[in-house]
């Protein structure tokens, strides 16, 4: 399959030119904004513990986040990536718009931000983190499209049928990793964390859902880098090792952490007689045939 010939430019205006990597992010923000908004005024989410922020709070943390996300996105791809911008073309850092983006350095501005507005408006960080990354899955899933349609972040070579020729890739096929990262951080991690929000209502247990995110981003973003080729400008890290691999591994550690203590949390009686009640459930649903 050869790549589609699709511009990375929705519009140009004279020199301004609208891609649709910049409006993956865009839409990432407003989509994720109102999620958020929506569980915090869904009382059926909140029976056992009230939100730990207001609608308004959340509309200031938007402003917060974004500033976390951009900032840490880019320093992150120049500080585990491309070094060398550095002292060679410093002022490339600041052209956003050529692309380049972390999702790790992102994580980080957005893990900076948002502690710092928590403790300036006194909200429980982790309660705060848990509905922050409940809504991530809407950008993972926009800006892998987003890298799809910038031919950028290909896989490696393959023989799957359904294997792609990107242009500046070279003419052997190669996984379409974007899009594997698309559905699984995306789709497959939305639903994960929709099923613990709205299902097992455990945005009443302190720091879960953060660290189920953790754990389940972690984990495909591991398992996905054995067929997203690694930059052409990186070392050669021992074991089969990429530097994604490498920045994945301890958020899957700090996120099995943040579960085993948020279950092991004491709750009001009446919420640990619902989850007794969902256990079962969930149980029989899985022992359907496979």
């Amino acid at each position: 399959m050869h790549f589609p010939d699709i511009n990375p430019v929705l519009v140009q205006i004279g020199p301004f030119a609208i891609r649709w990597y910049a409006l993956a992010y865009v839409a990432t923000i407003l989509l994720g904004w109102r999620y958020v908004v929506s569980m915090v005024r869904n009382e059926k989410l909140w029976a056992y513990r009230p939100p730990t922020a207001t609608p308004i709070e959340i509309d200031d943390l938007v402003l917060w986040l974004t500033l976390g996300v951009i900032v840490g996105g880019r320093l992150g791809d120049v500080l585990f990536y491309r070094t060398a911008l550095i002292w060679t073309d410093p002022v490339e850092i600041l052209k956003t718009w050529h692309g380049g983006m972390s999702f790790h350095g992102g994580a980080i501005g957005v893990f900076v931000t948002g502690l710092i507005f928590a403790r300036v408006k006194k909200i429980d960080a982790l309660r705060l983190g848990d509905l922050i990354v409940a809504a991530e899955p809407i950008g993972g899933f926009l800006v892998r499209i987003a890298n799809f349609i910038n031919g950028e972040l290909w896989g490696r070579p393959t023989t799957v049928p359904w294997g792609m020729v990107f242009p500046d890739a070279g003419p052997l096929p190669r996984h379409p990793s974007q899009l594997y990262e698309a559905g699984l951080e995306g789709v497959v991690l939305f639903c994960l964390l929709r099923w613990a929000t709205h299902r097992r209502h455990w945005l009443n247990r302190r720091g879960v859902v953060l660290g189920l995110f953790l754990v389940g981003y972690g984990l495909i973003r591991i398992s996905l880098e054995n067929v997203r080729a690694p930059d052409s400008w990186m070392p050669s890290f021992p074991f089969g090792l990429t530097m994604g691999m490498m920045l994945s591994t301890p958020m899957v550690l700090i996120g099995a952490w943040l579960i085993w203590r948020g279950l092991k949390e004491p709750l009001p009686p009446a919420f640990a007689e619902e989850e007794e009640h969902l256990a079962p459930d969930a149980i029989a649903a899985s022992d359907g045939p496979a």
